[in-house]
């Protein structure tokens, strides 16, 4: 895929209208010309992330998703329920690129000596607008991959990987010694229970199928919670009172699972003894929401003590928040360890064309454990590479 002589090129946009509809299409865009510090990137592969997801649908519903247009050019319009428009005010009439990271060769780069030097390299790549058969972005948003390293190795070395090892080195500055994380059979809770594994660190997979947790058990992990079982209760309070989990990172967001969490971490503190006080125990409990797989309200009953905090954790705050060189440190942590740790498997590869059916956006929005989807810009174009 070379670029076309007019310099555009095609990226994925999602758009939602005053009028309550949402419409996908692939869009030309022009493609410009790197600055001195700036390099472009031929993408050939960008993940299709459950953050991905929430930009990319916003709050319509995908049910009422009708395909029209071309093969090439396709359109997707779905309805956003009028309960929904409120929150996605702030985007009304603006056409959005969508993507968080994604994976390719530097085709072009600007007069700097740090850009220069990425010339030809395979870069992983964060900044956004990733769904595109091109991006131009400062050097400091690209990771060089290893020697060998393919873009659909590299396509997902940011979003998960510095998720997993930022909640380690969130339990760490926060004083912490084990923790507590939902939906553990993704692809992220995967990273995190090798993580933990080989850097000896206490952790309880909590799942929702017994499939799950036998995947996860399969891969090491020691404490696996499955939250369907009617004895979740007693089997979680045991699995925190074995590891001395007192911090915890729920992917679902809604419902009663956060709660539980800290009812169980009490239950645990409890069973050391001590001194009876009618607030609990002393020992801080928290409870971090990450995603929002459950849109339904939080829940919680407040039979945890009073030394506990519930609130929310953002991969980017969290990065800006530790510094630079701090981040530094984890990102090269994933470079040497990303055909091992931050290994991400992938059911299907898809075009930006494909990613824009129907039948296939009920398959990927379904976000089912092992049903991970990569897009890959270049895909079925006339001299397309990856």
């Amino acid at each position: 895929m070379s670029i076309d002589s007019t310099r555009t090129a095609l990226q994925l946009r999602s758009l939602i209208k005053r009028s309550g509809e949402l419409e996908l299409s692939l869009a030309s865009v022009d493609v410009p010309r790197p600055g001195a510090n700036e390099v472009l990137v031929r993408i050939e592969a960008a993940p299709l992330n459950p953050s991905d997801l929430g930009l990319l649908f916003g709050a319509a519903d995908m049910s009422t998703a009708k395909g029209s247009g071309t093969a090439e050019r396709p359109v997707v319009t779905a309805r956003v329920p009028d309960g929904g428009m409120k929150s996605m005010a702030g985007r009304l009439d603006v056409s959005m690129p969508v993507g968080n990271e994604g994976a390719g060769v530097v085709v072009e780069a600007g007069a700097s000596a740090a850009a220069q030097a990425l010339l030809g390299k395979t870069v992983a790549v964060i900044g956004g607008a990733m769904y595109s058969q091109y991006r131009c972005l400062p050097v400091d948003q690209c990771l060089v991959l290893p020697d060998g390293a393919t873009p659909a190795e590299g396509a997902s070395s940011f979003v998960n990987p510095l998720t997993a090892l930022g909640m380690v080195e969130t339990m760490r500055r926060e004083g912490h010694t084990a923790l507590v994380h939902t939906a553990a059979a993704s692809n992220l809770g995967q990273m995190l229970n090798k993580i933990c594994l080989k850097d000896g660190i206490g952790l309880v997979n909590i799942v929702r199928k017994q499939e799950q947790a036998d995947l996860l058990k399969a891969q090491g992990a020691i404490h696996v919670c499955n939250a369907a079982s009617p004895t979740f209760m007693q089997d979680l309070t045991e699995a925190v009172a074995a590891t001395g989990a007192t911090i915890a990172f729920d992917a679902t967001g809604g419902g009663k699972l956060a709660g539980q969490i800290l009812s169980c971490m009490e239950a645990a503190l409890s069973r050391k003894g001590g001194e009876y006080s009618r607030y609990g125990s002393t020992t801080h409990k928290q409870v971090y929401l990450y995603g929002g797989l459950d849109t339904s309200p939080t829940e919680f009953s407040r039979n945890f003590g009073m030394a506990w905090g519930m609130g929310g954790w953002l991969l980017f705050s969290f990065l800006q928040k530790i510094g630079a060189a701090s981040a530094n440190v984890l990102k090269q942590r994933v470079v040497a360890e990303l055909k091992t740790t931050f290994a991400s498997h992938y059911s299907q590869e898809i075009s930006l064309a494909e990613a824009l059916d129907p039948d296939v956006i009920a398959i990927y929005n379904k976000r089912a454990t092992g049903e991970k989807f990569l897009i890959n810009p270049g895909k079925g174009l006339a001299g397309a590479r990856g």
